[in-house]
């Protein structure tokens, strides 16, 4: 991606697959709702998982199918067959007519990466290639066939050099043959056989009783689907943070403003897509609701979800508003509402300002509904992913430092002794040990970020996709002072969320660590004006503060930092900041009482001068320069050396 504030692209070598699903129109138009929820569930518990447990990304999904990265194109061919096999496997008892079948292409190619989506022409081969695979199948190009023929057990039928849309030079391609061939290549076999003549009738008999099966099991969803639309237990079985997010309204009485309403409401259903575990239904569905009268009650009912998002958009002189609402769609009742104003001459530059803002405040309200909603309906029969939501809303509203910060660890670890792999618990728990050591608190150092290294390395090893573990990864690698690779994995947080702005923090405190003040300035202002309500906006503040003091700006530096003091007063690194900037500008008075809140919320840690010079976290020349500053401005304070 293109980092804040500088010039360069972004580009790479990977595997792309492209992947769509075959006559989705014609199955849309013969049952639009019932053909969502079943795309829907093939992707939530076969296609996203395999893509995470073969390394891959998902880029974005596109109505009817998504496109995603690869590091390897091995892993890109391995993930299509076995989800080419699953999807055979559970349309064995579905009439031919009725099926959702993938068409999928894979190329190998340079890409442009840009805030997190991806361009060029190895994606447009991709996607050319996906178009001409037939239902069920797989075709890849010649780049990549070269690099996977040796090196995995699946036959491969040479379909010659062909010509396709709007691509200069012609494709060789090569295809994999339909689902039911490729479910057939056995792991460590060299080709794929047919079957023998009388397997074939075997199965034939075996897909007839699969289907009596299958007809028995339908006329029992049939009855408990409609006695869950009867029923209120419906609510009991949609999933934790399901969502819809209804078209945005265009107050403005002009029609040819419908367009920034539509783009706010594919945006934000593109971005809330993007929360672990969530479910939001897809663009294609949310808009057969447009311009038309709803009851969230019905519509909850109706798409299975949770929580309902609906807002508008309204232009008035020179100025633009949005807003946005959050329903309980059991009761009705609004959780949530915000606001975003801007000038109409900078709408679309605003744009994708303003989707971020709502996003980032709707991940942050989701978790904490949803918490309080699990606490509410079964407080004694929590399982790890409720006891994971918990902790994760208790940490994002506890001050630093806090009996409550103590009480969501807790919870983190409750949630991973029910389940050692949940990523949330795993992420989280990983701050308790990071934070010990960037706030200068920790009493053991290096056991600490071993620690922290250990939690998050599993959490990315069980999902390489989990952007808040890419954050914890930056904060870690900081830790190690290893200070440009952390750049790159919040760079890499941002690109799988852009609206997580933890991630623009993460940038500050390098760029401060690599002597980059005016930088880190940059984007702690940039956090601050993405979330600007945000429960961790001491830290931005804290960070702009730290900065300033490092350019020697300390009138502006007490300045932001008596904020950071305001938003968490029992944080001890906020309070030791501050009192060594005072000092340094000659409010020794004052210095010296906020030294001595320091040392009362402190405990027995970094209680003189030496632990802190032990602690400072980089031999960059402008930060050491500001590291005997701030000592200096702590002994006058009033901290023994």
């Amino acid at each position: 991606m293109v980092t804040p504030g500088q010039g360069r692209v972004e580009r790479r070598l990977v595997a792309i697959l492209a992947a769509d699903v075959a006559g989705y129109s014609r199955l849309t138009g013969l049952d639009e709702e019932g053909t969502h929820a079943q795309l829907q569930d093939h992707l939530h518990s076969l296609v996203d998982p395999k893509i995470a447990q073969h390394r891959g990304r998902i880029v974005k999904n596109t109505g009817d199918g998504l496109l995603a990265e690869f590091s390897s194109v091995v892993d890109a061919v391995r993930c299509t067959v076995e989800v080419q096999r699953g999807m055979a496997e559970r349309n064995a008892a579905i009439p031919k007519d009725k099926r959702i079948e993938f068409r999928m292409g894979i190329n190998v190619g340079d890409i442009i990466i840009d805030h997190g989506d991806i361009f060029g022409d190895g994606v447009n081969v991709a996607a050319r290639l996906e178009n001409i695979a037939e239902a069920g199948g797989i075709c890849v190009s010649g780049a990549a066939y070269e690099q996977v023929r040796d090196k995995v057990p699946f036959a491969f039928t040479d379909r010659g050099e062909q010509r396709v849309k709007n691509i200069t030079h012609p494709v060789h391609v090569y295809s994999l043959g339909h689902a039911d061939e490729a479910r057939r290549a056995p792991a460590g076999a060299g080709i794929t056989r047919l079957p023998a003549p009388g397997l074939s009738r075997f199965r034939t008999q075996i897909r007839y009783a699969a289907s009596g099966l299958a007809a028995a099991v339908l006329a029992v969803a049939i009855w408990f689907v409609n006695d869950t639309v009867r029923n209120p237990r419906w609510w009991n079985t949609a999933s934790r943070l399901s969502l819809v997010v209804l078209p945005f309204a265009n107050l403005s009485g002009d029609p040819a403003q419908d367009y920034l309403a539509d783009v706010i409401t594919e945006e934000l259903t593109t971005s809330l897509s993007r929360i672990r575990h969530s479910f939001v239904i897809a663009r294609s569905t949310a808009f057969t609701y447009k311009g038309k009268a709803v009851d969230v009650k019905q519509i909850g009912k109706d798409l299975r979800v949770r929580y309902v998002l609906e807002g508008s958009e309204q232009q008035s002189g020179d100025r633009v508003r949005v807003s946005a609402q959050l329903i309980d769609a059991e009761t009705g009742a609004h959780l949530w509402a915000d606001q975003f104003d801007a000038d109409r001459a900078d709408l679309l530059e605003m744009q994708d300002e303003i989707v971020t803002r709502l996003s980032r405040a709707l991940q942050l309200q989701l978790v904490e509904v949803e918490a309080a909603r699990v606490a509410r309906t079964h407080p004694s029969d929590l399982d790890a992913e409720d006891l994971a939501m918990r902790c994760e809303a208790i940490l994002v509203n506890a001050q630093a430092g806090s009996d409550e910060e103590e009480r969501g660890y807790n919870l983190c670890d409750s949630a991973l002794q029910r389940d050692e792999r949940n990523v949330k618990a795993l992420v989280n728990l990983s701050f308790k040990f990071i934070d010990q050591v960037l706030t200068i608190q920790s009493q053991d150092r290096e056991a600490d970020i071993r620690r922290a290294d250990e939690l998050v390395s599993r959490a990315l090893t069980i999902d390489p996709n989990a952007y808040a573990a890419h954050h914890a990864k930056a904060l870690v690698l900081l830790t190690q002072k290893r200070f440009e690779e952390a750049i790159v994995e919040a760079e890499r947080c941002l690109a799988l969320s852009p609206s997580f702005v933890s991630a623009y923090g993460d940038l500050s405190i390098a760029s401060s660590y690599l002597g980059r003040p005016q930088k880190a300035i940059e984007y702690a202002d940039k956090a601050m004006r993405l979330s600007p309500r945000d429960p961790l906006l001491y830290v931005f503040q804290l960070q702009k503060g730290f900065a300033l003091a490092l350019l020697h700006q300390d009138e502006q530096a007490i300045e932001w930092l008596r904020r950071a003091v305001a938003g968490a007063p029992q944080w001890p690194l906020a309070q030791a900041l501050l009192a060594a900037a005072l000092a340094e500008s000659g409010q020794e008075t004052e210095a010296r009482d906020t030294l001595k809140r320091y040392l009362s919320l402190n405990g027995t840690r970094a209680r003189t001068i030496t632990q802190w010079k032990a602690q400072m976290p980089s031999d960059n020349p402008v930060f050491l320069s500001y590291g005997e500053r701030l000592a200096e401005g702590l002994r006058k304070a009033g901290l023994p050396e």
